[in-house]
């Protein structure tokens, strides 16, 4: 039997913990985290360069039953 895979991000405004309490809630638990960095595009005269202004965490989580 093959357990039910689900991801949870982190929203804006909610901590890590919170989300792993909304992760419990629903009947799962963490099995694989997840980040990726966040760019904004910054053009100064001729140049552009990419600057970091944030970061994306991803839980996976398979269901507790």
């Amino acid at each position: 039997m093959s357990k039910k895979k689900m991801k949870f991000e982190v929203q804006e405004n909610e901590s890590i913990d919170a989300c792993l309490e909304r992760m419990k809630k629903q009947g799962f638990i963490p099995v694989r985290r997840t980040e990726k960095p966040i760019f904004q595009e910054v053009i100064s005269g001729k140049e552009t360069s990419y600057e970091p202004v944030g970061r994306q965490i991803v839980f996976e989580g398979v269901s507790i039953d």
